[in-house]
């Protein structure tokens, strides 16, 4: 099979790292990458021995899929081009800044067939996957992620910013319709919504309580997740899991016979970008549909937005 030729559109923080995984797959070419920054698109072309562009059209044509990691209002135009001409799209998250976008571009993505992969890298931690074969009907979860303040992520508020990647990994492992939210939210540093709280209620009965800042001292991002038979602690950052359970305890005179037992799990330690990149190609190779489809990027920023506008309505 010939390799797929590919193409990044923007290559600034995070694309630049899909340029260099995309120069070092075996099952690829790197065409080309664009950028605005004629200085940044040069030195990324000139690192990995490829083509430099300013405007993203010049791809068309050219190239069988393209990551797209430009602001996210810019999303929505560049992805819609690129998707009516036929050509695979991974585009990072949020989808789009609509939900009508998304909506639009889904569509077209059904009606041109190609593949349109949405970027939640959590999905790819390594953490997360191994996770997903221990998880059975979660009663409660409990999600954490917060960050110091990054003035290179203005465009989104911290709902669509952070808190999206815990949502999508919680629509992912509850498998059930949202029956209720709760949340609020405050802007503390930028004018958007720098720290926010949601509650959800779904369906089968499953709680979730989830958290995201931007205006904290350390990094953090952690997921509890309590199930009948087992409590799972999943730390992103170092890709590390544990189960707690409930043994048995012998001990005479105990009122209640058991003991918590801690177990860590094993974990593969993998580079998640590198194991979304090449997802995205076998998606584009097979005509699979990708693990993260437009349609869970699609629902994933349809709550965001429900969480968006109770957070509105509780401070109005």
């Amino acid at each position: 099979m010939d390799k797929l030729k590919v193409g990044v559109i923007g290559v600034g923080h995070l694309g630049r790292h899909h340029a260099r995984i995309y120069s070092e797959l075996e099952n690829c070419d790197l065409y080309g990458v664009v950028d605005i920054d004629p200085k940044q698109r040069d030195e990324i072309a000139d690192a990995y021995n490829t083509n430099a562009f300013a405007d993203y059209r010049e791809l068309i044509g050219h190239v069988d899929a393209v990551s797209v990691a430009v602001p996210t209002i810019l999303h929505y135009q560049i992805s819609k081009d690129l998707v009516s001409q036929g050509i695979d799209v991974l585009v990072e998250k949020p989808m789009t800044s609509t939900l009508a976008q998304a909506r639009e571009l889904l569509d077209l993505s059904h009606q041109h067939k190609v593949i349109l992969q949405i970027g939640h890298l959590e999905r790819f931690n390594s953490a997360v996957l191994t996770l997903e074969k221990y998880i059975n009907n979660p009663r409660y979860i409990e999600s954490n992620r917060i960050s110091p303040f990054i003035e290179r992520v203005l465009d989104v508020d911290v709902v669509l910013d952070l808190m999206i990647h815990d949502i999508d990994i919680i629509l992912s492992i509850v498998k059930s319709k949202i029956k209720k939210i709760e949340a609020v939210g405050v802007p503390v540093i930028s004018p958007k919504i720098d720290i926010a709280n949601a509650r959800l209620e779904f369906e089968n009965g499953c709680l979730v309580n989830v958290t995201a800042s931007r205006v904290s001292l350390k990094k953090e991002r952690k997921m509890r997740i309590f199930q009948e038979d087992a409590y799972f602690s999943l730390n992103y950052a170092d890709s590390l899991l544990y189960s707690c359970t409930l043994e048995k305890d012998t001990t005479e005179g105990k009122t209640y016979p058991f003991s918590v037992m801690r177990n860590d799990i094993p974990v593969a330690k993998v580079e998640p970008l590198r194991a979304e990149l090449e997802a995205f190609l076998n998606s584009c190779s097979t005509r699979q549909k990708p693990l993260v489809s437009g349609e869970e990027g699609y629902e994933a920023l349809t709550v965001s937005f429900m969480i968006l506008e109770k957070i509105s309505s509780s401070s109005s």
